[in-house]
């Protein structure tokens, strides 16, 4: 069940989420390697190129390898490169959420930490309290 919050329609995420879905969205470079990497990575993108290279083996050219190679090859190259920015992109968006996470569950320690010392102290305090009371009703 996605969560809401407030006015927003779209469900809570983490902040790094947030945070790098606007700075990938106001980079039209970025953009643009996303939209080349969300094709490159689909089955329309395979079929696409079936039907290509199908076609020009059997239509285009008499001897398509030479060239069909050198263009396999480029593709290969630009299509690799392609992988590596989203594999960067992956390890970015991990150690911004990491380091987000870390200074999150250290405000966590400290708030708990604090708020175990707390109870000590009016746990010592009650129990202080309850012993000076019994001794005051031993007393009477």
């Amino acid at each position: 069940m996605a969560t809401t919050h407030g006015h927003l329609s779209r469900p809570l995420e983490h902040p790094v989420v947030s945070a790098l879905r606007i700075s990938r969205t106001s980079d039209l470079q970025l953009r643009i390697a996303d939209a080349i990497t969300r094709f490159a990575g689909s089955m329309p993108f395979v079929y696409l190129h079936v039907a290509v290279f199908a076609g020009w083996m059997l239509l285009a050219e008499r001897s398509p390898w030479p060239t069909l190679t050198l263009i396999v090859s480029l593709e290969a190259i630009f299509l690799s490169t392609f992988v590596m920015i989203g594999q960067n992109r992956a390890a970015a968006f991990q150690q911004a959420k990491a380091d987000h996470d870390f200074l999150e569950e250290e405000a966590e320690l400290r708030t708990n930490t604090e708020l175990t010392r707390q109870i000590h102290v009016l746990t010592t305090e009650l129990h202080r309290r309850l012993l000076t009371e019994g001794e005051a009703d031993t007393r009477r």
